[in-house]
């Protein structure tokens, strides 16, 4: 009789324990793409996507971890189950589909061109005006855009939607190199190495508010459309509780605001997903 009460105790212990892990969820964000993510001056994580990653972990009633991953790793170490869930700044793909779900979207992905102020591509055809690279008017931007860039080199984050927009557009035209971090591409620009980057927007305009990108702007239109996908949280496949719960969360913090709120806070724009 008392082993059996031993037994059922230590059964029930396991299945509190058990428990209790699975309302812990741990987020893998890469903590270089500022403002998106970064590390803060005391090494804390700070930035849109914390404050979100926060924000749904409240409404979902659970304990959540948010951990600093490299960009190359990022969904391998996700389906290796280092951790739950992906907030990087990362597109929805087909690609990337294969691999992870994906929430619904919580961000929509603008990209832009970044030169030097003096550059002769600092030129580029429709300054700061949105273009969805899928409409008809895009093919004589894009036609002259190519013709603009071609001969030079244009870096981009490796395994990121500017690289594939680069593929896609511009590799017969320009000499398009990959870096690790945005931040290497950015060095690389100022150090005069790169003709002009390509990367989303706001992460571009948040780095040339530091001392060491003066002299750099965007150049040419802000970019969407389907090469660069919605953003959403990268998920295991098989985890489709944790998606549904992800999946209202977002869809609450969209509906009441709090999306909007702290796109604003951080890009001073509003880049929630328009329906």
């Amino acid at each position: 009789m008392k082993l059996t009460l031993i037994l059922s105790a230590v059964a029930l212990a396991a299945s509190l324990q058990s428990a209790h892990a699975a309302d812990k969820i741990r987020i893998a964000t890469e903590g270089a793409y500022a403002p998106w993510n970064f590390s803060g001056p005391n090494g804390t994580l700070e930035g849109f996507e914390i404050d979100l990653a926060n924000d749904l972990c409240k409404r979902m009633n659970r304990e959540c971890e948010i951990v600093a991953q490299n960009w190359d790793g990022i969904i391998p170490s996700l389906t290796a189950g280092k951790y739950d869930a992906i907030m990087a700044g990362m597109s929805i793909t087909p690609k990337r589909e294969e691999v992870i779900a994906f929430s619904t979207p919580y961000a929509a992905a603008i990209n832009s061109f970044a030169v030097l102020d003096d550059s002769d591509l600092a030129g580029l055809p429709m300054a700061g005006k949105p273009l969805s690279v899928d409409s008809e008017a895009a093919g004589p931007v894009l036609e002259e855009i190519a013709k603009l860039v071609g001969g030079k080199t244009v870096g981009v984050q490796g395994s990121t939607t500017a690289s594939s927009f680069m593929e896609q557009y511009f590799k017969d035209a320009a000499d398009v190199r990959e870096y690790k971090t945005t931040e290497e591409h950015d060095f690389d620009l100022v150090s005069g190495r790169l003709d002009a980057v390509v990367a989303n927007a706001t992460v571009l305009a948040a780095a040339m508010e530091k001392e060491d990108m003066a002299g750099t702007k965007l150049a040419g239109p802000l970019f969407s459309g389907k090469v660069f996908g919605m953003i959403g949280i990268g998920l295991r496949k098989e985890d489709t509780a944790l998606k549904a719960d992800f999946d209202a969360a977002i869809t609450a913090a969209r509906a009441d605001g709090t999306v909007k709120t702290l796109s604003e806070k951080w890009f001073k724009l509003d880049v929630s997903p328009q329906d």
